[in-house]
C-alpha cells in the first residue's frame, strides 16, 4: 500500500472547503429568505416561516464554523512530517490501514485513513484507483482500530450486526 498521504490530505481539505462554501451559501440564502418575509403584513402571516429561515441560517453558520475548525485541525496535522508506520506497527493518527472484511457476499478489502477530522469522507486513490474512507479516533471504526497491528482481529457493529475484520497492513 503506497499512497501519497499529502495528496490525500489535500483532497480532504478540498472536500471540506467545498462543504464550507455550501454552508455559507445556504446560510446567505436562508437569511435572505427570512429578510424577504420582512414586510409588516407578511411578518404577521409568515412569522413562523421567517423564524424557520432564521433558524436554518443559524444552523448553517454553525456548520460553516465547524468546517472551519476541521480545516484548521487538518492544516495543523498536515504541517509536520507525516507519521511513518512500520508494517507491523500499531495503528495511530496518520495511518493507512488495510482490513479484510467479511459479509454475506464474502471477503473484501477496505482501506482507511486515520485522521483527526473528516470521518466518513470517501477519498479517491491515485489516478482514481479505488476508494478509501477517512476515520477518526473518535469514530466507532477508528476506536476499534486504534493501537491494533497487522494480524489483529477487531469486531465492528454495522447495522446492528457484529462483524469481524482483520487488520492486513498498516502504513
Amino acid at each position: 500500500m503506497s499512497l501519497d498521504k499529502q495528496a490525500l490530505l489535500h483532497q480532504l481539505a478540498e472536500r471540506l472547503q467545498q462543504s464550507d462554501r455550501l454552508a455559507h451559501r445556504a446560510e446567505a440564502e436562508a437569511r435572505e429568505a427570512a429578510r424577504s418575509l420582512a414586510t409588516e403584513s407578511e411578518k404577521k402571516e409568515d412569522g413562523r416561516a421567517a423564524l424557520e429561515f432564521g433558524s436554518l441560517a443559524t444552523g448553517q453558520a454553525h456548520r460553516a464554523r465547524r468546517v472551519q475548525e476541521e480545516l484548521q485541525a487538518l492544516t495543523n496535522f498536515g504541517r509536520g512530517p507525516m507519521p511513518r508506520f512500520p508494517r507491523q506497527g500499531p495503528v495511530g493518527l496518520g495511518a493507512l490501514v488495510d482490513v479484510s472484511t467479511e459479509d454475506e457476499e464474502g471477503f473484501a478489502e477496505r482501506t482507511f485513513f486515520m485522521l483527526p477530522v473528516g470521518a466518513g469522507t470517501e477519498l479517491t486513490g491515485p489516478g482514481g484507483d479505488g476508494f478509501l474512507s477517512v476515520i477518526t479516533p473518535a469514530s466507532p471504526v477508528g476506536k476499534a482500530l486504534m493501537g491494533r497491528k497487522a494480524g489483529d482481529t477487531i469486531e465492528v457493529t454495522l447495522a446492528g450486526e457484529v462483524r469481524e475484520w482483520t487488520v492486513l497492513e498498516v502504513a
